[in-house]
């Protein structure tokens, strides 16, 4: 049985939304490729910016390098020039991403923007080149919907178009070089075709796989540093996601790392956006695959290079967590690691392998006593059909954990997973009193091709059923009180919200909805453009066509919005103007339905805000709102400061 962490009767104190939520001390850390300097991001002008400072230097040795008041800087990278630094800003959140330049030796002058583009204009990813210092590829569409590969010098912003797209489902991926070696092709039957490109331009097909157990196409997926393979994540034969190489010449395979029962992470691609730690971790001096993450109880690292055990060992060390991220310098002797742990919100040590010598750099919020946080437990249940679900409950320090008030906390994505670790707004709940409980549904990724593709057209069916088996679940261990049920997700998580107050009228005593959808053709429809060719295997495989009549009519009664006069259940509704992924307009379609039928819904709109809140006072707001709403309708504490 799960343990809260505390005597029964032993409360702690309430801990207030503005400590859960600040931005972090210190985090994001990393060590110059010469092993000289420190970049992380802390907090200057109210947001998060990068500084940069001595290895042996405090806080208060550093220098800002870069100077955002309106929206926090969330990634950086290190260039393999000294002088220059790059990192990724959108405005407002509407994730038109862009890449800007630093120049170190003169911080206190303006980034140069290396992605000037028009309104709807992105950059997508970025390369440095090997032995080439100075420049770098990015993918960015300055044709809106085609996605070019660029060559851009970093001192003066110049660009050269190395490929331009052919097509919106084609690709292409360079070796370490900058040489073209691979080109991808998603196919209208859903599959992709990998071909290996010749320096003569000559193209071979060495990979045809795709489908419905590749939602998100292939992650992890990057080049050898030779350029002579292509690492791939992969199912293969069996049921468990697999890093594979794919060899450039023949297209022979050969599993990297694999774990029987277990799967390799594939969130790479939201590794930035969402929190997850990175899938694959690469050697600094070589460019090769030196571990891999695997999904479970706990994200579990794997080691595949013997060469590194050791040093691995020696980081795994320093902190009762899992390692999240690591950095090095070329050398690999001078490291900085930062560590996952569901009671303390991310911690981050250097460490020196030739002296053994180590430091705790910081942690992200020191203010917060561990003590006073709640374990995260991983659990386990069938859903009604047999088919294993993968939890983790969160119970409340100093209660005992019988006849709680839940909530239950659901991912977005789809096709994403909730993992164990520290979640400020899981901490939030649990220091109010309730029960957490988060599910990896049917349809979440990290648990096997039958998992996820047991979702296939079940939205508003099957994957609703799982989460309420979950939470019957905890009703029958004795954690809940059946009828302090509450629920709340946001994106995916929000429409499964929405869902739930919809088709089980029932169930939930109150329920927040954070920026999610109520129309999935609604939805659909308005993605931006250059994302509606690349839905083959998401939406259109799982949800529906809405260009097929029948299609359509079933998305429809799957919607919330249709559904809208069944919703009783006490509703917060929580949107950002500038979402780029769930327009606005589906929030504004439920709260309109709600409140022409003069049914009681708070509404709170953030306008300088996307898909996800990351500034304080928008957070501060939000989570003042959700916990006087949960408050008055599940009972839990309340701190008495209005949102």
């Amino acid at each position: 049985m799960p343990e809260n962490g505390a005597p029964a009767g032993s409360l702690p104190r309430l801990i207030s939304v503005e400590e859960l939520f600040a931005d972090p001390k210190f985090s994001s850390a990393s060590i110059s490729p010469d092993g000289t300097k420190l970049a992380y991001l802390a907090e200057k002008h109210g947001r998060l910016n990068v500084w940069i400072r001595g290895v042996d230097e405090e806080h208060e040795d550093a220098v800002c390098v870069t100077h955002t008041t309106d929206r926090a800087v969330n990634s950086y990278f290190w260039t393999d020039d000294p002088r220059w630094l790059v990192y990724r800003k959108d405005s407002g959140g509407n994730e038109d991403w862009h890449l800007y330049r630093v120049d170190l030796e003169a911080p206190d002058e303006p980034a140069l923007d290396l992605t000037p583009l028009e309104p709807g204009g992105r950059a997508m990813s970025f390369t440095l080149l090997k032995g080439r210092p100075g420049t770098v590829l990015i993918t960015m569409n300055p044709r809106v919907l085609y996605f070019d590969l660029f060559e851009v010098d970093l001192a003066t912003g110049a660009q050269k178009l190395v490929w331009e797209q052919p097509h919106p489902l084609a690709n292409v991926i360079p070796a370490a070089d900058g040489t073209l070696r691979f080109r991808t092709q998603l196919k209208p039957d859903g599959i992709v075709d990998y071909h290996a490109i010749d320096p003569d331009g000559t193209e071979r097909l060495i990979l045809a796989e795709g489908g419905l157990a590749y939602p998100v196409g292939h992650y992890p997926l990057l080049p050898t540093p030779d350029g002579s393979g292509l690492l791939v994540g992969s199912y293969q034969d069996g049921d468990d996601l697999r890093l594979v190489r794919v060899d450039a010449n023949t297209g022979e395979q050969m599993a990297v790392a694999a774990e029987p029962g277990r799967s390799v992470c594939d969130m790479g691609m939201f590794t930035e956006d969402f929190g997850y730690p990175p899938s694959v971790m690469l050697s600094s001096r070589t460019g090769e695959v030196v571990a891999v993450r695997f999904v479970g109880d706990r994200p579990a690292l794997k080691v595949i290079d013997p060469e590194y055990a050791e040093i691995f060992a020696e980081l795994a060390a320093l902190s009762e967590g899992e390692i999240s991220s690591v950095s090095s310098d070329e050398a690999e002797q001078r490291w900085v690691v930062s560590f996952i742990h569901d009671r303390d919100p991310g911690v981050t040590y250097y460490y020196d392998r030739a002296t053994r010598a180590s430091k705790l750099l910081c942690r992200e919020h020191p203010e917060l006593d561990p003590a006073e946080l709640a374990p995260m437990t991983a659990v386990g249940f069938p859903a009604r059909d047999g088919l294993p679900l993968h939890a983790f409950l969160t119970l409340p320090v100093g209660v005992e954990p019988k006849n709680l008030p839940l909530v239950l906390y659901v991912h977005g994505g789809p096709w994403a997973h909730d993992l164990w670790g520290y979640h400020s707004e899981v901490q939030l709940m649990a220091n109010r009193g309730y029960a957490v409980l988060q599910v990896n549904f049917r349809g979440s990724s990290g648990y096997g091709r039958k998992h996820i593709t047991s979702a296939v057209k079940e939205l508003a069916g099957k994957m609703h059923d799982d989460l309420i088996d979950a939470v019957n679940w905890a009703v029958e261990q004795g954690y809940a009180d059946p009828k302090r049920l509450g629920i709340y997700g946001g994106s995916y998580g929000g429409y499964a919200t929405l869902v739930g107050v919809t088709v089980t009228p029932d169930t939930f005593a109150a329920a927040v909805d954070y920026v999610g959808v109520s129309s999935l053709v609604g939805f659909m429809g308005k993605l931006p453009d250059f994302v509606k060719p690349s839905l083959v295997n998401n939406w259109l495989a799982y949800a529906g066509d809405p260009e097929n009549p029948e299609e359509r009519a079933d998305m429809l009664a799957r919607s919330p919005i249709t559904m809208v006069d069944r919703i009783r259940t006490p509703l917060l509704v929580v949107q950002g103007a500038n979402d780029a992924r769930v327009a606005k307009s589906e929030s504004d379609a439920i709260v309109e339905g709600l409140r022409e039928r003069g049914v009681p819904v708070e509404y709170l709109v953030a306008e300088d805000e996307g898909h996800a809140f990351i500034n304080p006072e928008n957070l501060n707001r939000m989570y003042y709102a959700i916990e006087r709403h949960f408050g008055e309708h599940l009972g839990g504490r309340q701190s008495g400061k209005d949102s």
